[in-house]
Order: C-alpha cells, then sequence, then structure tokens
C-alpha cells in the first residue's frame, strides 16, 4: 500500500514538476514575447492540475490491481474533463484579450476599434458558453446511464424543441437580436446614444440586454430587442468627431463681426486646448426678432465628452466678454410711451380743461372769502 501511494504521489508531483519547468522557460522566452509569458501566467494552473490528474490516472492502474479504484478513476475522469475546459477557456479569453489590445478604444477615432470589441466580446461570451455546455455534457457521458438516456433525448430533442422555442420565444427574440447588434454594426460598445431622452454611453453588450451607462452616472438597462425595433440616436455612428452649439442672446448693438472674432480666439486658446479638434468654428445670426438678436456658434470636438467641456467654455467665455467688453449689448426689454393709436392727442398740462366743484362749507355751497365758480384744476 506504502509503495502504491509513493507511486501515485509520486506520478502528480512529477507531472506537476515538469508543468512547472516548462512554466519557467516560457517565462524566460517571455521576456522578448508579452503574449507568450501572458499564456503561460494564465495557462499554468490549470495546466499543472490536469498534467497531475492525467499522472494519477495512468499511475493507479500500475500501482495496484484491485477493484476499488474503479470510482477513483471516474472522479478523476470527470476532474480531468472539468480542468480541460478551464484551460479552453482560459485560451479562448487570451486570444480575445490580445486581439482587443491590438484594438485601443481610449483614442479619438475609435470607430474600428469599437466594432471589433463589441464582436469579440460577444464571440468570446459565446464560446464560454460553448465550451461549458460541451464540458458538462462529456462529463455526463461518462456515466453508463445518462449514455442509455441519449438516445431516448435525441428522439424527442424535436418536440423539446419546438415546446422550447414557444416558451423562450422573448429570450430567443433577445437572442438574436444580440447577435445582430454585435454583427450588425448598427450599434458598438463606447457609442454615445440617446435612448428613452437620456444621453449616454454603451457600456456592456450581451446577448440579452445592453446597458446605457448615462452622463450622471445611472445605468439604463435595454433588451437587446429594443434597439432592433425602436428608433434611437447614434451620435457616433460613423465616427467619434461630432458638432455642438452654443446660442447667445445678445442686443441689437453687439457688433457680430468682433464676436466672431473673440470665438475664434476662444477655441484657439489654451484653455481649449484639447477640446477643438479644429475642423469647424462658426459663429451665425440664426434669428433677429423681437428685441434681442440670437447668435449661434457651431463647434467641433474629437467625441462627445470633449465637445460638452467646449461647449461649456464657449458659453461662459461669451458671456464674460459680453459682459466686460460690450455691457450696453446685454440683452434688454425695451418699451415706448407715446400716444396711443387711434385717439385724441392728451393735451399739455397748460392746455387741459378745468372743471368746477361746488365749494365746502354752507349748505347753499357757498363758502367764505371764496367766489362759487372758483376753479378747482385737476390733472
Amino acid at each position: 500500500m506504502l509503495v502504491s501511494i509513493a507511486i501515485i504521489v509520486g506520478a502528480a508531483l512529477g507531472a506537476a514538476l515538469a508543468v512547472t519547468v516548462v512554466y519557467r522557460i516560457l517565462r524566460i522566452a517571455g521576456r522578448k514575447s508579452t503574449l507568450l509569458a501572458e499564456a503561460a501566467r494564465r495557462a499554468y494552473w490549470p495546466s499543472a492540475i490536469i498534467a497531475a490528474l492525467l499522472a494519477v490516472r495512468f499511475a493507479i492502474p500500475v500501482a495496484t490491481s484491485n477493484g476499488w479504484h474503479e470510482p477513483v478513476l471516474h472522479t478523476i475522469m470527470l476532474a480531468s474533463v472539468a480542468t480541460g475546459g478551464w484551460l479552453v477557456a482560459t485560451l479562448i479569453g487570451l486570444a480575445a484579450d490580445t486581439a482587443l489590445r491590438r484594438y485601443p478604444i481610449d483614442v479619438n477615432d475609435n470607430l474600428a476599434a469599437r466594432r471589433v470589441h463589441t464582436q469579440i466580446t460577444v464571440i468570446r461570451r459565446v464560446s464560454f458558453a460553448v465550451v461549458a455546455v460541451l464540458t458538462v455534457g462529456a462529463m455526463l457521458v461518462t456515466f453508463p446511464a445518462a449514455r442509455a438516456a441519449g438516445a431516448s433525448v435525441l428522439a424527442s430533442a424535436g418536440l423539446v424543441g419546438v415546446v422550447a422555442a414557444l416558451a423562450a420565444q422573448s429570450t430567443l427574440g433577445n437572442l438574436f437580436a444580440g447577435l445582430q447588434l454585435a454583427f450588425g454594426d448598427a450599434l458598438r460598445l463606447d457609442d454615445v446614444v440617446v435612448v428613452e431622452g437620456e444621453w449616454g454611453r454603451i457600456e456592456e453588450m450581451t446577448l440579452g440586454y445592453v446597458v446605457v451607462k448615462i452622463w450622471d452616472e445611472r445605468r439604463l438597462i435595454l433588451p437587446s430587442s429594443y434597439f432592433t425595433t425602436t428608433p434611437f440616436q447614434n451620435w457616433t455612428r460613423t465616427g467619434a468627431s461630432v458638432l455642438g452649439t452654443v446660442e447667445v442672446d445678445v442686443d441689437w448693438t453687439l457688433p457680430v463681426e468682433s464676436m466672431r472674432a473673440e470665438l475664434r480666439r476662444l477655441v484657439e486658446s489654451e484653455a481649449a486646448a484639447g477640446l477643438w479638434d479644429g475642423r469647424v468654428c462658426v459663429l451665425q445670426v440664426t434669428d433677429a426678432t423681437g428685441g434681442n438678436v440670437r447668435t449661434r456658434s457651431l463647434v467641433s470636438a474629437g467625441n462627445s465628452s470633449a465637445l460638452w467641456d467646449l461647449r461649456c467654455l464657449v458659453r461662459e467665455q461669451l458671456v464674460s466678454w459680453v459682459q466686460e467688453q460690450h455691457p450696453q449689448s446685454r440683452p434688454r426689454v425695451r418699451a415706448e410711451v407715446g400716444e396711443p393709436s387711434g385717439g385724441t392727442p392728451a393735451p399739455p398740462p397748460s392746455q387741459r380743461t378745468t372743471e368746477t366743484t361746488p365749494g365746502v362749507g354752507d349748505n347753499d355751497g357757498s363758502s367764505p372769502g371764496r367766489d362759487n365758480n372758483s376753479a378747482v384744476q385737476h390733472r
């Protein structure tokens, strides 16, 4: 018994040691290859475990001939299959992360990168699900009862499929909608969208739902089928660069050319460095009715976040410029006091008519020291 145990433990330790030696060699070689070093680091533990399990699996029949080891061998086989699925999922994740690193998303023109990130993220999750299903299926096949039940399950697969499709119609709809979004290029990760009246970015996309990160840190979670059946705004559909407007109401006396020159100075200043992309800087008068003039400044930025900051900066600086340089051109309300239209002009005070009023005092209307016909002028 001691010899058998020593053989089994020695086989496990030998396999683990061999994997460790290979791991060290790959780490040394990985000094020149980041991919090789990352693969060695991620695959070390599943590789060591599966190697030790396989070594024990082959060592037990050699070390002993008793029948007690059959359940142990079956357990080792189940663990080996599960560890193999873990290793395959690790390699799939490594391949996906390697591909994603080649397309950085934190750049201005990230249209292609966002498309790749969306597709690879969906493919990775689908691959993980497939590996998990195949691993569980392979583990079940090792049981004789499961193999016997497999024939009946396959025979009734058609009926079960119809029932499952009817029961999970909405789920399947979201599943296919998620695949359509991932490969239809209508929506990508980090896209700027307006959904349900909310402005935000696509933070996460799955086969069942889409998470929109709203500007105030809230999350709007919508089913994938929403984006295939409901209209929505995608501000970065063809590119990350966007345009924005700033409207300022001023008085008619403001010199528009001076304001246009001030706008150009603002977007080219150090404060706007990194916000304005140099494409569009236009100031136009869009309305001139009533007592004010409405000016619209059109500016561009490399992405929506920079555009928001640029619009706020332009608005603040233009308001300060009007207050400091042209205070007389601030918005005002004018009212003209004059003769009522269609009426008789009011006479000047010297020509207004007078009225006589009865005196105050005696019952007969007379008052001492005053004539009864004295005039009292009213305005």
